[in-house]
């Protein structure tokens, strides 16, 4: 941890631990050149969460100060803004760490687990137990499925595949996360057709490849439990590229 700031102030560890509860939600974000994509996404995203979950207001400018405030200069960094309960009622906290890339290809366990309140981007979740269980299988992350093998998500990111016709999102409950909905707006105006329906694990052998999207950006799926993917390099450049474009938005 590069810096971790508390309503605009440092902390000491113990303060820290006495205002970050478990209950509460967050947005992550990569920042470059003191800038990031999507703002207005993510503004959206903490303040429909705060108002399901503690029934209360989001100052979007206050958070933005915030975020200016903690970087403090450093240009290049993943930054994640929490707002947590507290006694005295929701508290922004915004972290710093080092600015982090994509690690491609990844290879998924499909796991039993569906996030309670999927489309929120909150704290109250066991994923975390299933992406570490991946991990000690030699996968790089959990799939998340429910009902019959129903996929939603990864344990960090959203699933999409590569079909005949474009991209299919599972139609399955999940965080429509910021990279996705970037994609969702960009791919059309490079006539790639963005679908949503419901996907199960037996499903994927089925498909001309898939991706992952996150904070972090895209990767290839080479595989999930034993079924390969192919990689399909050209279609996994348009996705690429598309996302380059997003521009970078001043914070």
């Amino acid at each position: 941890m590069i810096r971790l700031e508390v309503e605009g102030r440092g902390v000491t560890g113990e303060e820290s631990v006495s205002v970050t509860s478990g209950f509460g939600h967050f947005t992550a974000m990569q920042v470059r050149g003191g800038r990031t994509r999507g703002i207005a996404l993510h503004l959206d995203r903490l303040e429909a969460a705060n108002r399901e979950l503690f029934g209360a207001e989001l100052d979007r400018e206050r958070v933005r100060e915030l975020i200016r405030h903690a970087l403090d200069g450093i240009a290049d960094a993943s930054l994640r803004v929490y707002v947590h309960e507290t006694d005295a009622g929701p508290a922004i906290v915004v972290t710093i760490k080092e600015p982090a890339g994509v690690t491609t290809p990844q290879r998924l366990l499909s796991v039993r687990y569906q996030r309670p309140d999927a489309h929120l981007k909150h704290l109250a979740t066991e994923q975390g137990y299933y992406s570490r269980l991946a991990r000690r299988q030699g996968f790089d992350d959990a799939l998340l499925t429910g009902d019959q093998g129903i996929i939603s998500e990864s344990a960090t990111a959203n699933i999409g595949f590569f079909d005949d016709d474009g991209v299919i999102w599972p139609d399955a409950p999940m965080l429509r996360g910021i990279t996705m909905q970037l994609l969702d707006r960009e791919l059309p105006a490079r006539g790639v057709t963005v679908g949503r329906r419901p996907i199960h694990v037996p499903d994927i052998a089925s498909f001309e490849g898939a991706f992952l999207s996150y904070a972090r950006g895209i990767a290839v799926v080479s595989g999930v439990d034993d079924v390969a993917l192919p990689a399909n390099a050209e279609r996994m450049q348009v996705l690429i590229d598309a996302y380059d474009a997003v521009p970078w938005d001043a914070i």
